[in-house]
This record gives C-alpha cells, sequence and structure tokens, in this order.
C-alpha cells in the first residue's frame, strides 16, 4: 500500500489522495507501484513518510513568519532550490543507508551483493494540499519532488511559486517569503 495522506479518506487514499495536510514521502515506497510500495509476497508496505531535516510543504520562512526575516529571502544557511536532489554526482546513498539498493552478482542466490545505488527517481516526494500523491503513468507511478522556492509576490496556495513549481504550504504567500515548492513535473521513474 503506497502512502495514504492524512485528512484523505481510505476510498482516496486507495486511489490517488491530494487532499489533508502536505506531506513528504519517500519516493521509492510513497506513490502507489512505487519499487518498495509492497515486499515480494505481495504485502504492502505503509508508505514510508520522510521527515527530511525538519522542513517540508507546510514551512513558510520569511516575512515575519516561522523564522523572521531571513537573509537573501531564505534561512539557516538554506538556499534557494534547496532540496531538489539534482546535483552532480547524487544518488540514492544520499538518501539512504546503504544506498537503498544493491544486487546480486550474477543473480544467484547466495551470490556476492553490492551496492547499486538507484541514480533516478529516488528523492522524496511531496503531495497534499491540492498536489496528488502519484504522477505518470503506472502501474510504477512516481511522485513529485519539492525544492525551496521565494515569493516575488502574492501567491495563493496551489498557485505557482515559480515556473513548475507549486505552493502546498497550506496558506498564501506574500513577497519574500519562502517555502518547500512542489514541482509540476513528474519525477523520473527510479533507476
Amino acid at each position: 500500500m503506497p502512502a495514504g495522506l492524512p485528512g484523505s479518506t481510505a476510498a482516496q487514499n486507495a486511489a490517488n489522495p491530494s487532499l489533508g495536510n502536505a506531506v513528504n514521502m519517500d519516493g521509492l515506497s510513497g506513490p502507489k507501484g512505487s519499487p518498495f510500495d509492497k515486499d515480494n509476497t505481495g504485502n504492502a508496505s505503509t508508505g514510508a513518510m520522510s521527515t527530511g531535516i525538519g522542513w517540508g510543504n507546510g514551512l513558510v520562512i520569511g516575512a515575519g513568519l516561522l523564522y523572521g526575516t531571513p537573509p537573501a529571502g531564505v534561512n539557516g544557511g538554506f538556499t534557494d532550490d534547496t532540496g531538489e536532489g539534482t546535483a552532480s554526482g547524487v544518488n540514492s546513498s544520499m538518501v539512504y543507508i546503504g544506498g537503498g539498493r544493491s544486487t546480486i552478482a550474477g543473480g544467484v542466490a547466495g551470490g556476492l551483493s553490492t551496492v547499486t545505488p538507484y541514480t533516478a527517481g529516488f528523492a522524496p516526494v511531496n503531495a497534499g494540499n491540492g498536489g496528488s500523491r502519484d504522477a505518470g503513468a503506472g502501474p510504477a507511478f512516481t511522485g513529485f519532488t519539492g525544492k525551496i522556492v521565494t515569493a516575488t509576490g502574492a501567491v495563493a496556495n496551489g498557485a505557482a511559486v515559480e515556473t513548475g513549481w507549486t505552493n502546498r504550504s497550506g496558506v498564501s504567500l506574500v513577497s519574500g517569503q519562502s517555502t518547500f515548492g512542489s514541482s509540476t513535473a513528474a519525477q523520473a521513474a527510479p533507476s
């Protein structure tokens, strides 16, 4: 079972929820049909929620909210675009202890297992406050990644903060506030 969203009904969670509080999910087990949404016997996982490092979709920084007015629009050493997970050389070993994936040499049981981290589709994803949990075509769904974006004017919840990045904080933003925007493009399939 992929991740359920707090505030969505059981029927909505079984489909593709978008209601309720915004959450960050593990990109490999949160979306329906993702690599770890169930084990090899068909038992469903819980759809891991990802807490990150204390920030996510509900975070609003600046203009007197949360941390006050930070320098350069973002606080605590974070910069605009933090969180996208696209830096050169980044792979799933940056997110998962042990790399997140390993393969057995020759595919033979009892063979030597080596770490083969994912290089795409592993970043945490967002859903809720109007943002869908699942993106792309099934049965292997992906999700929508997030990054810090800064408003240059008034931005309602569900509206674009920057091109390709939506405000899912649950509140309207004013100029100078930053939030963890949700991408409008589906994350690449895990590979």
